[in-house]
């Protein structure tokens, strides 16, 4: 079994780079596959849930060649694509999500569409993933999808594409993965899909989309499309992911004396509320934009000087879901008392990870209070190691890495080929503070 060995680190100094954004390489590569063209994606991130991804494009009949140039170590970062301009062939076989839940919500979107039958198969944790979300409104649109997982709604999938209608859906939860769903649904409907938020989430899709040239519409919640639209062909660089960075931010933060840079960094401001939670927990951060071609990209640069404790909920939420296992971690480390609420989706990621955040804290002799919808943490205890499990969840394995960082003693993070799945270069990077 793969693990960590983590010991108290030295200040953070220096630049740190991090693979490609898995949020938009999830996207680039299905818009790159429904294109009328070649495109050239560059900054692909080449973990296990993005390849699975690509895979399953190729499985639907799409040509992708990969740039041997651009392999980092742990797979090409530069990729090919021939479009098959919305018209995919059936696969022969089931395909394999692997992890990947972003994956296969977006997938059952787009292959609705479709005139074949398809099914979609996930390992032992995303097969534990409740999926009702994305089949009710794809329903809506009369679409025939199957959860063959037993109670609950879990995968395989099987989908029965076929001709959808349009449809208006208001979302229950706050959620890009489900908008996302309907909207590449709705590509394939006679007429105008609206998807209603109940408040902001990501905006990758509807960004994207109009860089490939389709006409996306967004009045406050409201979120239309017209079917029919072709999808043109077009180079994307995929950024570095805030969320691999969130690691690092945290870690340069709370330790005084850290000067660390982070290049190439995407700053939609639909993901930077880890960059507003950490100020408010006292932060030095400053963001510099260098480019904006439809996502902004730029730099970031942070002054460790320590921090104090915040609360952490509401609309803020939905865009740091992925964050907040190393925001916990931030929380130990700031004497006083933060309170993280709201966040009852946590319980239905890799992991239930405010179950997961709640007992290794423990473990390693922090104060914590475990909520239905979050935690209380008395921060500012000192750390001391601890070996912990990753419950096979890669933020679970990162945030106990970097709590390591501070803890007295030796901390093994148990089960860590789990971080393959979004951050393959993550302990190569993490050896450098150790």
């Amino acid at each position: 079994m793969s693990t960590y060995l983590v010991r108290k680190g030295h200040s953070l100094t220096g630049e740190i780079t991090v693979p490609g954004d898995k949020s938009m390489s999830h996207r680039a590569m299905m818009f790159a596959g429904l294109s009328e063209g070649t495109c050239t994606i560059d900054g692909f991130l080449p973990s296990e849930d993005c390849v699975a991804t690509l895979n399953a494009m190729r499985a639907c009949g799409v040509g992708i060649e990969a740039d041997s140039a651009s392999d980092k170590g742990f797979g090409p970062t530069r990729y090919v694509v021939e479009g098959k301009g919305c018209q995919l062939t059936a696969p022969t076989e089931p395909i394999d999500c692997g992890n990947a839940g972003t994956g296969m919500r977006l997938l059952a979107g787009l292959l609705a569409g479709q005139p074949f039958v398809s099914e979609l198969r996930g390992d032992a944790s995303l097969s534990s993933r409740p999926m009702n979300r994305i089949v009710t409104p794809l329903a809506q649109m009369q679409a025939r999808i199957e959860t063959l997982g037993g109670d609950g709604g879990c995968p395989p999938l099987r989908i029965r594409g076929g001709t959808l209608v349009p449809t208006t859906y208001t979302l229950p939860m706050a959620s890009a993965q489900v908008k996302s769903a309907v909207l590449l649904a709705g590509l394939f409907a006679d007429g105008k899909t609206t998807v209603i938020q109940p408040i902001m989430t990501r905006d990758h899709t509807e960004r994207m989309l109009q860089s490939f040239g389709v006409e996306v519409v967004t009045e406050g919640t409201h979120i239309s499309i017209e079917g029919g639209q072709p999808i043109k062909a077009r180079d994307f660089h995929v950024p570095g992911d805030i969320s691999s960075a969130a690691f690092w931010l945290v870690a340069a933060a709370a330790q005084p004396g850290s000067k660390v840079t982070i290049p190439n960094i995407g700053l939609n401001p639909s993901r930077t509320g880890i960059l507003a939670v950490l100020k408010r927990m006292g932060a030095q951060i400053t963001e510099i934009i260098d480019e904006d071609h439809g996502e902004p990209i730029g730099r970031l640069e942070v002054n460790g000087a320590g921090l104090k404790p915040t609360e952490i909920g509401g609309e803020e939420i939905p865009n740091i879901i992925d964050e907040i296992p190393v925001l916990a971690v931030g929380a130990a480390l700031a004497p006083g008392t933060t309170v993280i609420r709201d966040a009852k989706e946590l319980r239905v990621k890799e992991s239930d990870r405010i179950d997961a955040v709640v007992k290794n804290l423990r473990a390693m002799g922090g104060d914590v209070e475990e909520a239905e919808d979050g935690m209380i943490i008395h921060g500012g205890k000192q750390l001391r190691g601890a070996t912990v499990p990753s419950y096979g969840d890669h933020r679970i394995a990162m945030a106990f890495a970097i709590a390591g960082l501070f803890a007295e003693g030796e901390t093994i993070v148990e089960d860590t080929a789990c971080v393959n799945t979004s951050y393959p270069s993550f302990e190569s990077t993490l050896k450098r503070f150790i």
